[in-house]
């Protein structure tokens, strides 16, 4: 009553609220100072998985560099352009090798796509330089005395098998049995028959095909008009004589001037480019000799 007369009552009310108001901002700034201690601590964790992250980053890439660098080290023991006799006798050898039941890797690896596991295994580091013969025949055996590769002539089809020898068909690297060698360029054509490596058959014939545009004359488009047509009529003698041939013999092979080779592929069991130029038989002379070239390796 004396409080209420006095107006102490109002005051004591306000009072009240004003406490009640101070503990409600006391537990808004607790839950603050305790979102931001959780936030300081969220940020100091991510701060740390970042540092992680840098420092596992700098060490793969300090591996790359590492890497690149032993690869960049590594060289082929000797590279060799081999044909002939010394062609024959390195297969020689190699066919003498002798091993467990699966002591011998052999693998043919294709230009594109992945080197074949069984060369990763076999080959460990060394398997890139493999990866930079390629396209190529890779043969290793178990005890790490034998590591080469070789480009044949005739390529299989890509395979990777272990034995206890290299498998080494000789029609891939050697004129074996009875084939015929076409050369095609676009002006000379030149076909042999070979038994073995002695030719049996020869025909061939060279074509007026212009190479140069004159000054004066035809139009540099007309002059290539004609041009196209002079080196299409040239192929389609260059297919029948082929034709004619390729029916009498077991195998085809068909080189010369790269741009025309894709005319021949479905036809051919191997195609290869070559500079042989000249006369129709000197210039089949030096395909031969080129084509039946392969490139060693030794890793």
């Amino acid at each position: 009553m004396l409080d209420e007369l006095l107006g102490r009552a109002a005051l004591k009310d306000r009072i009240a609220d004003l406490e009640e108001d101070k503990r409600h901002l006391e537990r808004q700034l607790e839950a603050e100072e305790e979102r931001r201690a959780e936030a300081t601590t969220a940020r100091q964790e991510a701060e740390q998985r970042v540092n992680r992250l840098e420092d596992r980053i700098t060490e793969l890439e300090d591996r790359v560099e590492r890497a690149d660098a032993d690869e960049a080290d590594l060289e082929f023991r000797g590279v060799e352009t081999v044909r002939g006799d010394r062609l024959a006798e390195i297969l020689a050898r190699l066919q003498s090798v002798a091993t467990d039941a699966e002591g011998a890797l052999t693998a043919m690896v294709a230009d594109e796509g992945g080197l074949p596991e069984a060369v990763e295994s076999a080959f460990g580091d060394h398997a890139t330089l493999v990866g930079r013969a390629r396209p190529c025949l890779a043969v290793a055996d178990d005890a790490g005395l034998v590591s080469a590769a070789l480009a044949p002539p005739v390529e299989p089809d890509p395979f990777a098998e272990w034995g206890e020898e290299f498998v080494l068909d000789r029609e891939w690297f050697l004129p074996t049995g009875e084939f015929a060698l076409a050369l095609v360029r676009s002006d000379v054509f030149a076909i042999g028959v070979y038994d073995d490596s002695e030719r049996v058959s020869f025909e061939g014939f060279d074509s007026d095909v212009k190479s140069d545009h004159s000054k004066g004359g035809f139009s540099q488009g007309r002059f290539e008009r004609r041009r196209d047509a002079q080196i299409d009529e040239h192929l389609e003698k260059c297919e029948e004589t082929i034709a004619e041939v390729a029916g009498e013999v077991e195998r085809l092979y068909v080189v010369g001037q790269r741009t025309l080779l894709g005319e021949f592929e479905d036809r051919a069991d191997a195609t290869s480019a070559v500079d042989a130029t000249g006369k129709p038989k000197a210039a089949l002379d030096d395909a031969f000799r080129e084509f039946w070239t392969t490139r060693l390796y030794r890793i």
